[in-house]
């Protein structure tokens, strides 16, 4: 019977960090769980005489089953219906602690990251979320230094540019959540209107498996009505809303009784809701379910 207490075999010892490299490129919890399960084979079948340093071996391993796996994905996700939005994840109140993921896992953050190449998401990542040097870098990689340097420098700028900037006041953020889920759950118009910023955009993610906006919407009217329609159709009707860490932040789950049927995720400025992301495609949902 294998040992899975932590630290008896390297593998299981990073695990959390190896999930994180997945996760962070990929953007889906269950292609990471792939490319880790992928990993854990070629780990098993890798002759560890010859791994002098495990931890490197094994996140160079999964980065690149992830670039080769992000690639393919891409292509795809040009005829995907409706916006893409990263896959939801439950977190703890402490992301770093749950899965080592920090602040680099909020859902405005992977959207950013989405519009890197596959190549600049993984030298960005390897360098600004887990530490690694150039030189350890190129290493990962097989690039040149020089190479990766001027990777690392655009994909930061890229990055720099369109990352967005809100609150991050955490009463304000549980007090906006509270009367968000008080006044969607209520049916109140006005009274999720008064929390949308004017200039409010709202994204919808149903893979064409579930009805969702095909295109962004905008303006607290538009927003606030479309919202409420979303929670009055037949799939979600009768669901609880409640609040929960997801993707590091407080957000928004829509659930019938144990079953995750969406994730509201947002990003506040100035006490009021600016962007607005909606998950409803149920092939994207598994993050939230609870081992």
């Amino acid at each position: 019977m294998m040992d899975t207490t932590p630290g008896s075999d390297p593998y299981l010892e990073h695990r959390r960090l190896l999930f994180a490299t997945a996760y962070q490129l990929l953007g889906s919890v269950a292609d990471a769980e792939d490319v880790l399960q992928d990993a854990w084979l070629a780990w098993n079948a890798a002759d560890r005489a010859e791994v002098r340093r495990p931890r490197a071996y094994l996140v160079r391993m999964v980065t690149n089953l992830s670039l080769n796996r992000l690639t393919c994905a891409r292509a795809t996700r040009e005829t995907y219906v409706g916006p893409w939005l990263p896959e939801p994840l439950l977190t703890s109140p402490d992301a770093a602690e749950e899965s080592e993921l920090a602040d680099t896992v909020s859902t405005a953050f992977m959207v950013v990251l989405e519009t890197l190449s596959p190549l600049e998401r993984a030298v960005f990542l390897l360098r600004e979320s887990f530490g690694y040097s150039h030189a350890e870098i190129a290493g990962i990689l097989e690039r040149p230094e020089p190479t990766i340097r001027q990777i690392a420098h655009r994909a930061r700028e890229h990055v720099q540019a369109r990352r967005p900037r809100f609150d991050s006041d955490r009463a304000q953020r549980e007090l906006v959540t509270e009367r968000f889920i008080a006044a969607c759950s209520g049916g109140d118009l006005n009274a999720v209107m008064e929390l949308l910023a004017p200039e409010v955009t709202a994204w919808s993610d149903g893979g064409g498996k579930v009805t969702a906006a095909r295109r962004p919407l905008h303006g607290p009217d538009h927003v606030g009505r479309w919202m409420l329609g979303v929670l009055a159709k037949p799939q979600v009707s009768g669901a609880a809303l409640r609040p929960a860490m997801i993707n590091g932040e407080l957000g928004v789950l829509v659930a019938l009784g144990d079953l995750p049927v969406g994730a509201l995720t947002f990003d506040l400025v100035e006490g009021r809701i600016r962007n607005l992301r909606l998950q409803v495609n149920p092939d994207k949902l598994g993050g939230l379910r609870r081992p």
